[in-house]
């Protein structure tokens, strides 16, 4: 069905994951045994729509894959899980990569190629499915893409990460102010603001943010607004690999925030999605990302 009312839509980079498990990372001139080798969907869009879709949310996702093998695969795993693909565009570009190798303690070493994912230029058709989907989550992608795209949300919902986070509060003040939901770590924040995560995170409420939630690993997360902020703990895991596990977090609130569930059940549901993804290897699988 051309341009279907979604839930939510998600904008950013969509990759083939190739995860490793080594006993150590390699240095120069050096050789380290893959212990174990996997190979999924990865990008930090592609590992939240698949998490609210599980989650039960009408999802769909916008990026750019290449006329490739790989991409033919990402595209057949999107249909089959029923995610909306009519904007995951392919082009003649190669599909973008990430190697990933993981050590024991869950400590990450990685390589990206970003591939089709540069490449990515807003269409009229991208414009027409913003418009259609009660929530735009962006995540992973370039400045001007976001400027562009962040105009036509009816919710936008923000993960810059450090990239984007990096340019500072005065180049991303005309997107920061178009902002719902801004999802940061504890590093993104003091880059974001040049402050603290406590008073940077104050400061972005004042600066208009509705909802700034900063995810603080095993420390839990936290959700400030106008009327004060809100700590839920995070749930004892152990941590096989953290790749993901911030777009699994935001995937969890988001589903509660759209379900109109309070701030503090948000945060319980991002943390429960978050604290599933980290004991595995890679961002999914199966259906571990589903809710009793």
């Amino acid at each position: 069905m051309k341009n279907p009312k979604l839930d939510v839509l998600g904008l950013g980079t969509c990759n083939t994951d190739f995860l490793m498990n080594v006993s150590r990372f390699s240095v120069a001139d050096d050789e380290v045994d893959i212990e174990k080798l996997r190979v999924s969907i990865g990008g930090s869009a592609a590992n939240f729509v698949f998490g609210v879709s599980r989650l039960g949310l009408n999802a769909g996702i916008m990026a750019r894959i290449g006329n490739d093998y790989y991409g033919n695969y990402i595209l057949s795993e999107f249909r089959r899980e029923k995610i909306n693909s009519e904007r995951l565009v392919s082009i003649d570009e190669k599909t973008g990569m990430a190697f990933i190798a993981v050590e024991p303690d869950g400590e990450r070493s990685i390589y990206t190629f970003m591939g089709a994912n540069s490449k990515f230029k807003l269409e009229k058709e991208d414009i027409i499915h913003i418009k259609n989907s009660e929530i735009l989550h962006i995540t992973g992608m370039y400045i001007e893409v976001v400027e562009e795209a962040s105009k036509h949300a009816n919710i936008l919902s923000l993960n810059p990460g450090a990239l984007l986070s990096a340019y500072g509060l005065e180049a991303l003040e005309k997107i920061i102010k178009r902002t719902h939901i801004l999802f940061l770590n504890k590093k993104e924040v003091t880059l974001l603001t040049g402050k603290d995560y406590n008073n940077g995170a104050e400061k972005l409420v004042e600066t208009g943010v509705p909802l700034v939630v900063v995810t603080m690993g095993n420390e839990g997360s936290k959700v400030y607004t106008e009327a004060g902020q809100i700590h839920y703990p995070a749930n004892e895991q152990n941590v096989v690999d953290t790749t993901g596990a911030g777009d699994s977090f935001a995937a969890g609130f988001i589903t509660g925030f759209y379900n109109k569930k309070n701030l503090k059940e948000c945060l319980r549901q991002g943390n429960k999605s978050a604290s599933t993804c980290v004991t595995k290897l890679g961002a999914f699988n199966g259906s571990e990302y589903k809710h009793k």
